[in-house]
């Protein structure tokens, strides 16, 4: 049981400074900072796939569940900070004349 509290508090004040210090981002380093967590959040999929692993091989229904919604999750990130960083990066394109 102290286990699983210190696991929460740890994923607590994680959330906490988070949020503090993407609050705290410029929106001009807004994209580079984008890039760099999309490459972070690759490795969280793969530390959630083989954390999902082990739990469908020792039948924990709990991990399986968690270890799916970690994939879930991660994988959603990587998508919207890509899909976030092309759309940031469009704004700096040159635009094409209408009238040619």
């Amino acid at each position: 049981m102290g286990e699983i509290m210190l696991l929460i508090f740890v994923f607590v004040i994680a959330g906490f400074l988070g949020v503090e210090l993407i609050a705290k981002v410029p929106s001009q380093l807004h994209t580079p900072l984008m890039s760099g967590t999309n490459a972070i959040s690759g490795i969280t999929i793969v530390g959630a796939i083989s954390a999902t692993a082990i739990a469908v091989h020792s039948d924990g229904l709990i991990g399986t569940i968690f270890g799916f919604l970690a994939i879930v999750f991660a994988t959603i990130n990587v998508v919207g900070g890509y899909l976030v960083t092309d759309r940031m990066l469009g704004m700096f394109k040159k635009k094409e004349d209408k009238n040619k």
